[in-house]
């Protein structure tokens, strides 16, 4: 689980795209951010949560939220989840884990008694001018744009 909180300056990141465009987080400096990571494109947990945020972009966008998605995916699986669900928000492939390490939301996890790693689901909140302003690790899939706007917007 991350360590780190709300009030932390939100490490910085340089990843690329589906599109293989780089994406920094200085390209968000003066826009609040939501940066959300989850674990894997179309399985069941991650495309409720994806949709969810598609679904409510109009009044995330309207709250002054720009959206970015992050995961160990390819480029390739990202391209075919973001058309297969009509996502209008980027998402990074993290293939590496730089983001997802930076971010402490990358380790050991354990399913029907199998032990790998892997990504906690986990959202950042971050200010115009790069500080953490809201922390999820208990992610609501099918709530959480309302989680998000509750607590921050």
């Amino acid at each position: 689980m991350t360590t780190l909180k709300i009030g932390d300056k939100a490490p910085d990141f340089t990843a690329l795209d589906e599109n293989g465009e780089s994406i920094s987080l200085k390209d968000y400096k003066g826009k609040k951010l939501i940066l959300f990571f989850y674990p894997k494109d179309n399985t069941p947990t991650c495309t409720v949560e994806v949709c969810n945020l598609r679904d409510n972009y109009a009044e995330l966008k309207a709250a002054g939220f720009e959206l970015l998605g992050v995961s160990p995916d390819s480029a390739k699986k990202h391209q075919n989840f973001i058309k297969k669900h009509e996502l209008p928000f980027p998402l990074l492939a993290d293939t590496d884990q730089t983001v997802l390490q930076a971010y402490k939301v990358w380790g050991p996890k354990q399913m029907f008694g199998k032990k790998y790693d892997g990504v906690y689901r986990t959202t950042f909140v971050i200010d115009e001018k790069g500080k953490i302003e809201g922390l999820y690790t208990k992610v609501k899939a099918k709530d959480h744009a309302a989680q998000i706007l509750e607590k921050v917007a």
